[in-house]
């Protein structure tokens, strides 16, 4: 994998379901290596936040669970954690 695919990728799914009014994808690989289950090529650990008015009305499991499944297919190929920060506001 090239060295930021996963975090274009991530950044267009997001960008193209949920047209956030604000989006952060941070790579936070790196202070995970030597985990369990991080992979060495990095890419499998993000912090990412998003404001859109798509989480209007949604408690944040929803929200989370939104987001989750949005992602499915990078989780099949080695996105291993997320950290969420989301709102409509």
């Amino acid at each position: 994998m090239i060295n930021g695919e996963r975090k274009n990728r991530i950044e267009k799914i997001i960008n193209d379901n949920l047209n956030p009014t604000y989006l952060d994808v941070i790579d936070d690989s790196k202070s995970h290596q030597g985990h369990h289950q991080a992979p060495e090529s990095g890419e499998s650990h993000y912090n990412v936040t998003i404001i859109s008015n798509s989480f209007s009305g949604m408690n944040r499991l929803q929200k989370e669970r939104m987001v989750y499944k949005l992602l499915k297919e990078e989780f099949k190929s080695g996105l291993h954690a997320l950290s969420l920060k989301l709102s409509d506001k």
